[in-house]
């Protein structure tokens, strides 16, 4: 199983992080990362994130802005 991140602008667009950190192998693994790392995501003009395992959707977009 691989577990991995899209990174993408508001529009769903895809943009590349700054250091794309490539596969996962738990979900666990995968969300510890993004979150240590979302803020600097966000300041790199990533604007949202969809994690997917082998290719399928778990879930996404989640927005890396705070709500307002």
């Amino acid at each position: 199983m691989a577990w991995e991140w899209r990174f993408e602008k508001l529009d769903g667009s895809e943009v590349a992080p700054g250091e794309p950190p490539g596969d996962f192998t738990t979900q666990g693994d995968a969300e510890t990362w993004i979150g240590e790392a979302w803020q600097d995501l966000r300041d790199q003009g990533v604007d949202q994130v969809t994690l997917s395992e082998d290719g399928s959707v778990v879930y996404g977009p989640m927005s890396l802005h705070e709500a307002g």
